[in-house]
């Protein structure tokens, strides 16, 4: 497998140089461009279709919110990870929201924006331990009440499944711990999504952070 494509977003030139820095001494990982601007961004995200975005949400022209919303909704396999001083939830929200699949401080440690990357290449989210439990009421009521009724809808089984599909287990793994066929896995998994209304690996990670699912796992 090829090395992961990297863009970095960020309206300060000293932060973008240690961030291309940062990740191209990874193995895995190697920088495809950079932009000082949310407008410049835009446009070469839909050229160059990074596997990750590193995107800083403070920036001119656009902001990395409205960069993240157009970008996600032209290319929806670019996964984006917000990278901010911001601790505020709104901003938190806003990009959960608009699809954007990690948010890590920038005073967190190098470690921890790698392990960002990582995450999110691999089709799950990533929020920074500090704002990891900041998803606000608001937030969640407002998902809560489009998912009331459907939960309530959700069979036992149907939940055991899309609890371990969270977790990041296979069809296959999921059919031996739950001693049912792959294709009764998929099965549970195709009528999950249809009643939920989720469309990939990605939501429904993000549908079991909402439940409080991951957090004893």
């Amino acid at each position: 497998m090829g090395k992961l494509r990297v863009f970095v977003a960020d309206d300060h030139a000293v932060l973008r140089d240690g961030l291309k820095a940062l990740v191209n001494a990874q193995d895995d990982m190697e920088i495809v461009g950079e932009a000082d601007n949310g407008k410049t961004t835009h446009e070469l995200a839909k050229e160059l279709l990074p596997d990750v975005l590193l995107m800083d949400i403070s920036m001119p022209e656009l902001n990395g919110v409205q960069a993240t919303e157009l970008i996600k909704a032209e290319c929806p396999t670019i996964k984006i990870v917000a990278l901010t001083a911001y601790k505020d939830k709104s901003y938190l929200n806003q990009l959960l929201k608009l699809g954007a699949s990690g948010y890590v401080l920038k005073l967190s440690a190098a470690d921890e924006l790698i392990d960002a990357i990582r995450t999110v290449a691999a089709g799950e989210i990533y929020l920074d331990q500090q704002m990891a439990g900041r998803i606000t009421e608001e937030y969640v009521r407002s998902q809560s009440r489009r998912g009331e009724l459907r939960q309530r809808e959700i069979t036992v089984r149907e939940e055991e499944v899309l609890r371990l599909i969270a977790q990041g287990y296979s069809n296959k793994e999921i059919g031996n711990q739950l001693k049912i066929a792959v294709k009764t896995v998929e099965s549970h998994k195709a009528n999950l999504m249809q009643k939920l209304e989720l469309k990939n690996r990605t939501e429904i990670v993000r549908y079991a952070v909402l439940q409080g699912w991951l957090q004893d796992t």
